[in-house]
């Protein structure tokens, strides 16, 4: 097959990294939209969101996002970097875990290297916001929440489809759902989702 190369402006390199976005399935519980990308980042961006339900309750919601410069970026150490956030939903008893916050990172890291998402100059961060009610509103209980805000870089001629499956499993890891059973089929986003942006 003929190499790839430069459409409408658009490098091959973010063309060939969006279609294999577009191509990842996403778990049943997990609804997929394209978002519009940031701005003034990097000349390309591809942004999706994802919001986990189950029995018709949100659990867990977060956003991936790909990025590309042409000329490479210093601080990113190649010319992708994907940048994620995911929230879920946690019982109130978990919050006061010490361990949560290096558990909550893991779960990511395991998810690219279980996946085969090649990466690099991996950062991000954990938080546990624990929220206990008190007088009139003592009746409203407890709540928490784990959010991860992560970047990195992709590995060359790595698919960035494995990076954004990667996102997906860690949005069902904070949830506490299970991996899927064998033979479950994911459903697929419709045409509409599957639209990109890029500027």
């Amino acid at each position: 097959m003929a190499a790839r190369t430069e459409v409408d402006g658009t490098p091959a390199a973010f063309t060939r990294a969006v279609e294999q976005i577009m191509r990842v399935d996403a778990r049943p519980e997990l609804t997929i939209h394209v978002m519009p990308p940031p701005q003034r980042i990097a000349p390309y961006a591809y942004a999706i969101s994802g919001d986990l339900a189950v029995a018709g309750d949100d659990v867990a919601t977060g956003r991936f996002i790909c990025l590309y410069d042409p000329a490479g970026h210093e601080a990113w150490e190649g010319s992708f970097r994907c940048v994620t956030f995911a929230k879920a939903d946690i019982e109130p008893e978990m919050a006061s875990d010490p361990m949560l916050t290096e558990v909550g990172w893991s779960w990511l890291t395991d998810a690219l290297d279980a996946g085969g998402a090649g990466y690099h100059a991996a950062s991000g961060s954990v938080t546990v916001v624990r929220t206990d009610s008190f007088g009139q509103m003592a009746e409203d209980g407890s709540s928490a929440q784990v959010e991860v805000r992560a970047s990195w870089s992709p590995d060359p001629d790595t698919d960035a489809g494995c990076h954004a499956q990667a996102w997906m499993h860690l949005l069902a890891e904070l949830a506490g759902l299970p991996p899927l059973t064998p033979g479950v089929i994911p459903l697929r986003r419709t045409a509409h989702d599957r639209r990109g942006s890029h500027r």
